[in-house]
């Protein structure tokens, strides 16, 4: 498999397959493809893990794409303003927040990653359920405005506010601590959680919060008068 990825801030990703080759995809992900290419939904993994990807507010099912008769492209964008990153495995795993994932090759395995303390989740905004992404492959993950990248040394710490979280390999710690005192949480505009990362291991940060840009933009949507 081939990839290409372009744009700016609004980027899209190209893979091109060879017959034979698979790529697949969250539903709704797919912008274009080339005439040969053959899409089939299905429980990728089964029953057992396609209710489990529900649980992370996926979809219950996979699409995957094939090439006919000779090599085929198809793109894919995420659905906000924001970049690519490409994840390469090789029997490693990596922990995703659970609207990461857009596409990878077949040879990804996508399951889900409760954190070790569910205090973690439930009081850290995000839901304490995430994905894990394992196997031999490429995986591509679409983050929110623009991309940081950070190899964390053992024991080396780096707090991060909880929606910036793009991921993180599976030897990094994860949990949710307060984020300084009362006056801190109502006061300093940083919220109550924030996210503490301890290596060794590779973390993958986001600059925009989607839920913070949704929020920004509510003042300016037009009201919706339901009398008359």
């Amino acid at each position: 498999m081939q990839y290409e990825i372009t744009g700016d801030n609004l980027q899209m990703v190209k893979l091109r397959l060879a017959p034979g080759e698979k790529a697949c995809a969250e539903a709704g992900a797919m912008v274009n493809m080339s005439g040969n290419m053959q899409m089939t939904t299905n429980m990728k993994g089964g029953l057992f893990k396609g209710l489990k990807r529900m649980m992370t507010g996926e979809g219950l099912f996979m699409t995957e794409f094939t090439p006919q008769g000779g090599e085929g492209f198809v793109s894919f964008a995420g659905n906000v303003p924001g970049k690519i990153f490409t994840l390469d495995l090789n029997g490693n795993e990596f922990i995703a927040q659970k609207d990461a994932f857009l596409c990878s090759e077949q040879g990804i395995d996508l399951d889900i990653a409760f954190t070790k303390k569910l205090r973690s989740g439930v009081f850290g905004g995000e839901g304490f359920i995430l994905q894990r992404l394992s196997g031999s492959g490429k995986a591509f993950l679409h983050c929110c405005g623009d991309i940081m990248e950070m190899t964390l040394a053992p024991g080396e710490v780096v707090k991060v506010e909880t929606g910036l979280v793009v991921g993180f390999e599976s030897t990094v710690d994860y949990s949710i601590q307060v984020a300084g005192g009362v006056k801190t949480v109502f006061f300093g505009g940083e919220g109550l959680f924030l996210t503490t990362l301890t290596g060794p291991g590779k973390v993958v940060m986001q600059s925009m919060d989607i839920a913070k840009l949704a929020s920004s933009l509510i003042p300016y949507l037009p009201i919706q008068n339901s009398s008359g």
